[in-house]
């Protein structure tokens, strides 16, 4: 049986935890090769040696233009196109309104928005026509979630993106959808509180899911090899929820 991705090209952007972690692995089972990046070299090391021969690590910051000059070079001179671009990286912590500092909202800004829109800019030379571009959104972006207002901001402005940009792209027939997970146990999650704390955090969230539990990256990551995949040919701009069913109550 043929594999979903069977040569096609991916670059995967936070790919070194978490659900970027996952989709990576996935995609390269899927028989994808996969352009991985990263901040932090031992992340980024280890990500790629999990993932296996598909796996390609080319460490920069999404939010740095030279950066993502950089690394989109490497994927023309290594594989000379794509076919998927799965702009995951992203970040987020709490703060509370009468809080928010300048740096905070820049912060995550500048990678949530700022990073996922110049990342497919970017690659747009390189992504072959009929390409699937995904989005990593989130639940919070149409929903209210306590302190957390500039993050949930932030993925509210990735979902309208691909509204947009579903138009913009339409003569080349480029695909661009959001992928939103709700709560899953990735470091960036357990990472908003103290380690003591983290799992009284997942468990007060579980509490929120109608499945009455987190997510695990690696569900998130089968979503995402779906949009990625030509079995998701007639799938453009929508908002695909994979979160247990919290977004629906």
């Amino acid at each position: 049986m043929s594999k979903r991705l069977e040569g096609k090209v991916a670059l995967v952007t936070g790919g070194t935890t978490g659900i970027g972690r996952a989709s990576v692995q996935e995609f390269v089972s899927q028989g994808a090769t996969v352009f991985v990046t990263g901040r932090r070299q031992a992340e980024l090391d280890e990500a790629v040696a999990m993932a296996g021969s598909g796996a390609i690590g080319i460490r920069g910051d999404i939010s740095n233009m030279d950066d993502l000059d950089r690394i989109l070079t490497e994927i023309a001179e290594k594989a000379g196109h794509l076919d998927i671009v799965f702009a995951n990286a992203g970040l987020g912590d709490f703060l509370p309104m009468g809080e928010i500092t300048e740096e905070h909202f820049d912060r995550i800004f500048s990678v949530n928005v700022k990073g996922t829109l110049f990342t497919v800019q970017k690659a747009l030379p390189l992504l072959r026509d009929g390409s699937s571009v995904i989005l990593t959104g989130s639940t919070t972006g149409s929903s209210g979630t306590e302190n957390f207002s500039v993050y949930s901001a932030s993925k509210a402005a990735v979902r309208n993106f691909a509204r947009n940009w579903i138009l913009d792209l339409k003569t080349r027939r480029i695909r661009v959808n959001t992928l939103s997970p709700g709560p899953v146990e990735t470091p960036g999650l357990t990472g908003l509180v103290p380690t003591e704390h983290s799992q009284g955090l997942l468990d007060s969230f579980a509490d929120l899911v109608p499945l009455g539990r987190v997510g695990q990256p690696s569900e998130i990551a089968k979503v995402a090899s779906f949009l990625a995949s030509d079995e998701s040919s007639f799938v453009n701009g929508i908002e695909l929820f994979a979160d247990g069913g919290i977004a629906q109550i």
